[in-house]
């Protein structure tokens, strides 16, 4: 879930994840690995930072809501 979140927050951001790998230094498909395992709390950070949201929003279940 965690991933589908990532992926969808990064769209929204008209940002890939592989732009979104390549900008934070994470070797190929690091992201995309998450859907079956469980990140760093570093790299977490990181991608929460660079998508400008909580470490919190990344990790609840629900979708975000768009106004």
């Amino acid at each position: 879930m965690m991933y589908s979140k990532i992926k969808m927050l990064a769209k929204e951001q008209g940002v890939s994840i592989n732009k979104m790998e390549k900008d934070l230094e994470f070797g190929s498909s690091t992201i995309s690995k998450w859907s079956k395992s469980i990140p760093s709390v570093d790299k977490l950070k990181k991608v929460a930072d660079y998508l400008d949201v909580t470490i919190d929003e990344l990790l609840r279940d629900e979708e975000l809501a768009t106004k």
